[in-house]
């Protein structure tokens, strides 16, 4: 018995504060993050980490539409969390074990969330580790 795929996939990708809902629809390979194209979205860096699922998926990546919807943490969060949002959806809409064993063996964040934090600040402190200096003589 053969897997049905699915017509279209809701995924989501996280890091830090950053939040990524991706919508991902058959299509002719067009990547929109809050609606803008992916060409002229954030900086160049940022357009490099979001391109790498899609260059690694190949030719499957274009023949998908991507909407995708990000907001909170930084622009360095937000990447990450698109990245991750497409290439958990592409794995998912095309059911292909081989690109989920490519995309782990290239970066294992591309399908797993970093669930790391910013530690908070304690009452009394300069910051969440730093006390105050003192003098002792």
């Amino acid at each position: 018995m053969s897997k049905k795929k699915p017509k279209h996939v809701h995924v989501s990708g996280m890091r830090k504060k950053a939040i990524a809902r991706a919508n991902i629809k058959p299509g002719s390979g067009v990547v929109r993050i809050n609606s803008q194209l992916l060409s002229i979205y954030g900086s160049e860096m940022a357009r490099m980490r979001i391109k790498e699922p899609l260059v690694l998926a190949g030719d499957a990546a274009g023949d998908y539409d991507f909407s995708i919807k990000v907001m909170g943490g930084g622009a360095s969060s937000q990447a990450e969390a698109v990245r991750l949002s497409i290439a958990k959806g592409l794995v998912k809409i095309t059911g292909d074990e081989d690109l989920r064993k490519k995309y782990l063996a290239y970066d294992r964040h591309l399908l797993v969330a970093d669930s790391r934090q910013t530690e908070p600040q304690k009452p009394c402190r300069s910051s969440a580790r730093r006390g105050k200096q003192t003098s002792k003589r």
